[in-house]
């Protein structure tokens, strides 16, 4: 009964440091064009704010990401799943946060909308400390980086149209 116990608050603990995030975002542009943005990692950084991104090796690079916060995350991500034909792309994180992250790119009347997933657990001590009391602060962060994302990838997309 003990050990149960000790089960039950661990995971409650990990309750505490997990994040689960859900978005959409309905884009102007053809699916496979939106795909084959957020295919190319290497060039996140320019059009996503904020955001920085090192290849390690084919299937690998580190990622920092700065947030209103004066802390950069600190991120390793390895692809888990790459599938041009569903249009998803799925990654592993770890580092300061661990976890997982997968965009799925759907039609949508004549455009586009890209989910993004996001489970992680904090991993990093500062963080795990503050973390119960700072969630309302990590999550309003959250929601600006991405709003940040979300406007880059709106820009990057009409880029090949303003040439036109």
């Amino acid at each position: 009964m003990r050990a149960l116990g000790l089960l039950l608050s661990a995971g409650r603990m990990a309750g505490r440091y997990r994040y689960r995030f859900h978005e959409h975002w309905d884009l102007d542009a053809a699916p496979d064009a939106v795909y084959a943005v957020l295919e190319a990692v290497d060039d996140y950084p320019s059009w996503w704010p904020r955001l920085s991104f090192t290849r390690i090796d084919p299937h690998s690079g580190t990622v920092g990401v700065r947030s209103l916060l004066p802390y950069e995350l600190r991120l390793t991500v390895r692809e888990r799943r790459r599938d041009p034909r569903a249009r998803v792309l799925e990654a592993a994180l770890d580092g300061d946060l661990a976890g997982r992250i997968r965009w799925t790119v759907q039609p949508r009347g004549a455009g586009t909308r890209a989910r993004f997933e996001q489970d992680v657990e904090l991993r990093n001590p500062r963080m795990r400390r503050w973390g119960p009391v700072a969630r309302p602060v990590f999550l309003a962060s959250h929601g600006w980086v991405m709003r940040r994302g979300r406007r880059g990838l709106r820009r990057r997309l009409e880029r090949p149209r303003a040439g036109i």
